[in-house]
């Protein structure tokens, strides 16, 4: 039997020591511990990677604390439009939606989109009338609302600033202040069987406009998973990682230069996406269950477990 490994994360960036105090920090220890465990007891239970991948991401955007689901920043507009993306390594399936509205759990959507819309990227209106076909609930505008999120977008709603996930003083149009609730979160699992799954989730930016979709939900972007490589879910400035098409350059350091998970993540994060001015991170896992963390900002809300005996929950560098 292949050891199963399941990664997950709550967002990369300005996150250091200090910034929160014993109860906040015992409160995302929490929310880690919880989606971890809704996630692994798949794969304990012999079940599909995509799965687990799942399970831990709807843990994640059920949580305020993070920036998807039901913690989902507040746009220009004052609404909540959330994207997401999973993909399943052994087929390289895929699903994802763009600008949705008023759905719980936007990673349920995009994998009902893989299941079958016979697409692979659903968008605003269209999207919606998808998920009414399937039957799935809409949640009124007050289960998004919390107020930390509200009054970040308050102070920044007249201007032309937007507010990232993560903190970057040199990127033009962000606030002076940027929001430190670092959002999207994702998951990477490798299965019993040696097959890998990806899936990612986010609210986007506060105060995002224009219809704006970042990398997560754009296969290859954010979001990747292949069975002969490597499955990876992003966080970080997405206007970066889809430049950088990072998930699927990572894949093919892998698959055409011979290099190992590690190396490849470490190339690209540390060395291409740095030399842009990108600032995020990344989770990866192959098909032999060994697994990368890697970050280039100063911390990230991951954690980790496998069958091999290991568990992490960290934030900090």
């Amino acid at each position: 039997m292949n050891n199963y490994t399941l990664v997950i994360h709550g967002g990369a960036g300005n996150i250091h020591p200090g910034m929160m105090d014993a109860a906040l920090e015992k409160e995302y220890q929490l929310a880690l511990q919880k989606a971890l465990n809704e996630g692994y007891q798949v794969l304990e239970q012999k079940g599909a990677a995509l799965d687990a991948v799942a399970a831990a991401v709807v843990a994640l955007e059920n949580n305020p604390l993070f920036n998807a689901g039901k913690g989902s920043v507040f746009t220009k507009k004052g609404l909540h439009e959330m994207d997401a993306c999973i993909m399943n390594g052994a087929d390289l399936q895929t699903g994802a939606v763009a600008g949705v509205r008023n759905i719980q759990n936007p990673i349920l959507l995009a994998k009902e989109v893989m299941l079958h819309s016979g697409h692979v990227l659903l968008s605003g209106n269209g999207a919606s009338e998808f998920a009414m076909s399937r039957g799935f609930a809409f949640m009124p505008d007050d289960y998004f609302y919390n107020k930390e999120r509200y009054d970040q977008w308050v102070e920044i709603r007249d201007t032309d600033f937007y507010q990232l996930d993560h903190k970057d003083d040199n990127l033009k149009g962000t606030a002076p202040n940027p929001d430190y609730k670092f959002g999207t979160v994702g998951a990477v699992a490798c299965d019993h069987l040696g097959h890998i799954a990806a899936g990612t989730s986010t609210g986007g930016m506060t105060n995002k406009r224009f219809g704006r979709i970042g990398d997560s939900p754009i296969v290859g972007a954010g979001t990747y998973a292949n069975d002969a490589t490597c499955a990876i879910s992003c966080t970080g400035h997405g206007e970066y990682f889809l430049r950088a098409v990072v998930a699927h350059d990572i894949a093919c350091l892998i698959e055409y230069k011979g290099l190992s998970l590690k190396e490849a993540c470490q190339v690209v994060v540390l060395d291409k996406l740095k030399k842009m001015g990108g600032e995020g991170g990344l989770i990866a896992v192959n098909a032999a269950g060994d697994y990368e963390i890697c970050f280039n900002s100063a911390g990230m809300y991951r954690a980790m477990k496998s069958s091999k005996g290991e568990e992490l929950i960290a934030y900090y560098a």
